[in-house]
């Protein structure tokens, strides 16, 4: 990249590539930014819809700890443009954050819509050119950009001196990231991890009776086993299986579970208030004319949703074995078959591999190419560590190109 030549591409308008496109226009540069949807931060204002989760309050080591495999890889990424960082950059917004009862960190108005035209009124005073409704197709083999646009194939001649991939990954394509980008990238020369789902629900085999009369209750106040790791939450029944935050919490090991043993089982403790012993005495109590629904109610509050899964398992008769019964409530296996479709999935892991990078995300096969946000091969649970991360590897992407353009 020569000194004198300052035009940049911005392929994506989600928050990595708005966050890349920041830094590389405060430096001065000329950008573009591509976007196939009709508007930029669509993921952003859907997000936003139950309250805009921005990033963590928690100490970083655990922070860090959030990205499983990739925690070294993104470490000093994330350090660059930590949870801090991401509160600091809001409120030069205008957009004041707080930290809730969970220690994650929301919008005081728990809005996405002010903070993305804040946003953008900020990108276009800094002179960033928005294309809006035009996909990447590829490139030329002088390294134009190639584009289907609003009035057919578009081409960018001459090459932009760099360009910023933030294609997002393969989950909620009617938003704009549907993974098209793999195949071009492989083609390309760099290697590519297949996109499977993440922060995502999972099938299980239901009853007639459960499926209908059940799906869509929420199953509150459980804790969930897997391995050596215990989490309290609640997750939903679906007609296809589970979803919610305590399954997402689980998913990635789930997903990984069942890819290699083809289910996997996650243990319940459908009623973490009570141990076993407090179960045997509430089960001594006399039933005399109640019904098993009634008595299960009255003795031991289970009903619902909570008492039709143990049913699924023991049966009408679940009241002849209370040892049997509290091991099931105590160790209630959910055996789940497989992720629910990609597309349905909060986020994606999987993406271009870091060893087909430099250290600044530049593409080693493509010199000037550089990669942020999810469509990097790193995956995290959802509590604003997703969110984070976009905005850092923009972020560090962004102050790359700028480095890029000084050699």
């Amino acid at each position: 990249m020569q000194a004198n030549v300052r035009s940049v591409a911005v392929i994506g308008g989600g928050p990595a590539g708005l966050m890349a496109a920041e830094r590389v226009a405060e430096a001065g540069y000329r950008v573009d930014v591509y976007e196939r949807m009709p508007s930029v931060g669509r993921k952003i204002l859907m997000a936003g819809k139950t309250g805009l989760n921005l990033t963590h309050s928690e100490p970083q080591a655990d922070f860090l700890a959030r990205y499983g495999t990739q925690a070294a890889t993104l470490a000093g990424i994330v350090r660059s443009f930590d949870a801090q960082a991401v509160r600091d950059w809001a409120a030069g917004l205008g957009v004041e954050t707080y930290v809730g009862s969970s220690g994650r960190v929301f919008p005081r108005e728990m809005k996405a819509a002010p903070l993305l035209r804040a946003w953008v009124r900020r990108l276009r005073t800094l002179g960033v050119r928005f294309h809006v409704r035009h996909r990447w197709t590829g490139w030329q083999a002088d390294g134009s950009l190639c584009f289907e646009g609003p009035e057919g194939q578009a081409v960018i001649c001459p090459p932009p001196a760099a360009t910023v991939l933030a294609l997002g990954g393969g989950s909620w394509a009617s938003l704009g990231s549907d993974g098209a980008w793999c195949p071009l990238l492989a083609a390309a020369g760099a290697g590519v991890a297949p996109l499977r789902p993440a922060n995502c629900g999972f099938e299980v085999v239901w009853s007639p009776v459960l499926r209908d009369r059940f799906a869509g209750e929420p199953v509150k106040t459980v804790v969930a086993r897997y391995g050596e790791v215990s989490k309290p939450g609640e997750f939903v029944l679906s007609r296809d299986g589970v979803e919610g935050s305590l399954i997402y919490a689980f998913s990635a090991a789930l997903r990984d579970a069942c890819e290699r043993d083809g289910q996997a089982v996650l243990s319940l403790d459908l009623l973490p208030g009570r141990d076993s012993e407090r179960l045997r005495q509430d089960l001594r109590r006399p039933r005399g004319s109640l019904s098993a629904s009634s008595y299960l109610k009255k003795a031991l509050g289970l009903e619902g949703v909570k008492a039709a899964l143990v049913r699924e398992i023991l049966g009408p008769s679940l009241l002849d074995h209370p040892e049997r019964l509290i091991r099931t409530l105590k160790d209630f296996p959910l055996t789940v078959l497989r992720p629910r479709p990609i597309d349905e999935a909060i986020s994606t892991a999987g993406g271009v591999m870091f060893g087909s990078m430099t250290p600044e995300l530049m593409l080693t096969t493509r010199p000037g190419v550089f990669c942020c946000g999810e469509m990097l091969d790193w995956e995290a649970p959802t509590g604003g560590y997703l969110l984070t991360a976009c905005f850092a590897t923009g972020a560090w992407v962004g102050d790359a190109v700028v480095r890029w353009g000084q050699k």
